[in-house]
């Protein structure tokens, strides 16, 4: 397989991030003296930004939504990583296919500084030769901007490039930027009616099938 760039989402692909991220909506929720919600519920709003998590968690309560986004992010901060762990394979994984010449990237739409902290604290920033959070491109995904951002940079052309999520928002950014896709389903999202290239049960199978080649080669 020619060398590949994969783009790499990372709540829900790279890291199970849903108990830090509800226990921050849920402080948010106790601020406003609002009952707390399941991580299940709150899992259900990620996936478009921090904004929309927070104005999705507050479920038509009429907060000052900048100030409940400030909030949420200080209280994030401060519970980053208490419960967040990768995900099975993830840091063998992406080593592996750096070893094999492959250029690794992250684009997401959380915040940049936490995903910034998210990766050194995984000890895997070393191994991605760009990253793209929230802030960094005026259009969060699906907008294809994040995508084509890395490209650039890092000197890949539509048909090397591959993004790697597990959410709607993930696929559809693909598909309108022109570079194939692959949908890990034991994530936090759903497809919506997106048909990726590839799809695994998890980030495992997806490392096996493309470090035989036979990930790309089935296309």
């Amino acid at each position: 397989m020619n060398r590949q760039l994969f783009i790499f989402d990372l709540d829900g692909t790279l890291i199970d991030s849903r108990e830090d991220l509800a226990t921050s909506v849920n402080l948010v929720r106790a601020h406003y003296a609002l009952e707390p919600l399941s991580v299940e519920k709150i899992t259900s709003f990620i996936g478009n930004g921090v904004r929309v998590l927070v104005e999705r968690s507050l479920g038509g309560f009429q907060a000052d939504l900048n100030e409940a986004v400030r909030l949420q992010k200080s209280f994030y901060s401060l519970h980053l990583h208490d419960k967040t762990c990768l995900y099975p394979g993830v840091k063998t994984g992406l080593a592996q296919l750096r070893q094999a010449g492959h250029t690794l990237a992250v684009g997401t739409n959380k915040e940049k500084d936490a995903c910034e902290r998210l990766l050194r604290h995984f000890e895997i920033r070393e191994l991605l030769g760009a990253v793209r959070g929230g802030g960094d491109v005026p259009n969060l995904k699906p907008d294809p901007e994040m995508l084509f951002s890395i490209m650039k940079q890092l000197e890949f052309e539509k048909a090397d490039t591959w993004m790697i999520g597990d959410h709607v928002t993930d696929m559809e950014a693909a598909r309108r930027a022109g570079v194939r896709s692959v949908f890990l389903a034991n994530g936090l999202g759903h497809l919506n009616g997106e048909h990726p290239t590839r799809e695994f049960g998890d980030f495992e199978q997806f490392t096996a099938s493309f470090l035989s080649g036979e990930g790309a080669a089935a296309v």
